[in-house]
């Protein structure tokens, strides 16, 4: 939320994975980003662009839900970010996966709809 490309690459491990499924072949954001300086780089690009499109994320109206799994190292977060922007306000609700490892993020799964990459 904070489009901080550095903050968030120093959340996963040297070799963290950051997926999304979801996105189709040949879209501009890859589906699979693998090791903390491919997603510092892709994510910093990515952040440049989003910032340019006046939507500010609304941490009072958004909301999670953390699910526990049997295995200690695997959560789940339901995420529903509010976005204000010129036109209104505009909802996403995505689900992400987490497998940690000493306490940083090894693999991130995050399902969201591939349009909001746009």
């Amino acid at each position: 939320m904070t489009r901080n490309a550095d903050a968030f690459a120093e959340l996963f491990t040297v070799d963290g994975v950051f997926e999304a499924p979801l996105m189709p072949d040949g879209a501009a954001f890859p589906r699979r980003l693998v090791g903390r300086e491919e997603i510092r780089g892709v994510m910093a690009a990515y952040y440049e662009q989003q910032g340019k499109d006046g939507r500010t994320p609304n941490l009072e109206k958004s909301g999670y839900v953390l699910h526990t799994t049997a295995d200690p190292d695997v959560f789940i977060a339901e995420i529903d970010t509010v976005f204000d922007g010129d036109e209104g306000d505009v909802s996403v609700s995505l689900v992400q996966i987490f497998r940690i490892r000493d306490g940083k993020i090894a693999r991130l799964r995050d399902y969201f709809a591939p349009e909001l990459m746009d």
